[in-house]
């Protein structure tokens, strides 16, 4: 078993190996990291490409086959397919061609390489296959991976709750389905003046379809906020999913905006789970529910809303239906026990309990998962 070197073993490893291969492999890391950050011109890629292949036939012609086998070519082929357009690609693919053709020439037909020339062609068909869908996405060469990866550095970035006045706190955390790195739940929120406004957004889909329907989304919500009117920001929202016209166009959502000088607060919903609400008063928690349609699916929809106040030691509990939907149950069980484990967090003051949170109740799901936490100091 190999042991990377970042495991307790692998500092042991590259100690043991010569001063030059160990700069070679101490090197690599960063090497990778800066060719993914900033990959060559093409042409310059092409060149060297083709100087790699013809360099391997070089030494089969010289050293044989044991030394520089036939199926070595697969490696500028693999290259070739991350680095370069289809185009590009297809001369590379001549240029292997030719020296597999001159060396079974050479050798003959009775020594046919059938195995090598397998694993070649195999090698070339996926590169290719690769090089064509990276470049009808737009997202050809290694800056494809750059563009996810920026992908969800939005969405976190976007998902952060800023800091609110003394004496309030709040928490949140977004769980992608399966741990996969996009999650189609999000989170927006602004403080303006003495107004906290936080939405939680589900949006349709799984993957990175629903991330990127979710960074569009979540862009747009995020410059609805401090409006100051719950159910005008919902009707906003609405008619901008509708004008997107996506296959998959519908969300829910929940908006809170909360008075940080009084704590007065104002809820609406569109078709999301009731927002729980823990009393410090009376120790309980209770569901809020406003009503109002899925966003995205009906024109001029009306969004009721839902008022009340936060007193010191109370609390707002934000979710998506990822946490709550249990298979063959109702929702209601899944709520039950969402509060149940909320409940565990009231001594502790909820700090640092959204994620917790979230792991406690759904660690597992087939279905994203999203969490805010908004409580007063007693």
């Amino acid at each position: 078993m190999t042991t990377p070197a970042g495991a307790p073993g692998g500092p042991r490893l590259l100690q043991a190996l010569p001063p030059r291969l160990r700069r070679v492999a101490d090197a690599l890391p960063r090497g990778v990291t800066r060719l993914r950050r900033r990959p060559p011109p093409e042409p310059a890629s092409l060149v060297a490409l083709a100087l790699v292949s013809l360099g391997l036939l070089a030494g089969t012609l010289t050293y044989g086959v044991r030394a520089f086998p036939l199926s070595a070519q697969a490696v500028p082929l693999l290259l070739g397919g991350l680095l370069l357009r289809r185009r590009a690609l297809r001369l590379l693919t001549l240029v292997v061609l030719a020296g597999l053709v001159a060396d079974v020439v050479r050798r003959g037909l009775d020594a046919l390489p059938v195995g090598a020339l397998l694993v070649v062609a195999v090698t070339g068909l996926v590169a290719y296959e690769f090089a064509r869908s990276q470049e009808e996405t737009g997202l050809a060469g290694l800056g494809g991976e750059t563009v996810l990866v920026e992908l969800r550095r939005r969405l976190e970035q976007q998902g952060s709750l800023p800091a609110l006045h003394r004496g309030w706190r709040a928490d949140g955390a977004v769980l992608p389905a399966g741990g996969v790195p996009f999650a189609g739940d999000f989170v927006v929120s602004a403080v303006t003046g003495d107004r906290f406004e936080v939405s939680v957004v589900d949006v349709s889909g799984k993957g990175v379809e629903a991330g990127t329907r979710a960074l569009l989304l979540s862009g747009a919500l995020g410059g609805l906020l401090g409006g100051g009117d719950p159910a005008r920001f919902m009707a906003a929202a609405n008619t901008y999913l509708l004008r997107q016209d996506w296959t998959e166009g519908f969300a829910t959502a929940v908006h809170v905006g909360v008075d940080l000088r009084t704590g007065d607060f104002a809820v609406a919903s569109a078709g999301h789970p009731p927002v729980a609400m823990f009393d410090a008063g009376t120790g309980r928690w209770s569901l809020l529910e406003a009503a109002g349609l899925v966003l995205g699916l009906v024109p001029d929809v009306e969004y009721d809303v839902v008022r009340g106040r936060l007193d010191r030691g109370d609390a707002l509990l934000l979710y998506t239906d990822g946490l709550v939907e249990i298979p063959g149950r109702d929702l209601a069980v899944g709520i039950d026990k969402l509060v149940g484990e909320a409940e565990r967090s009231v001594a502790q003051g909820f700090r640092g309990g959204a994620r917790a949170l979230v792991e406690r109740v759904a660690a597992t799901s087939a279905d994203d998962r999203g969490l805010v936490l908004l409580w007063r100091d007693a």
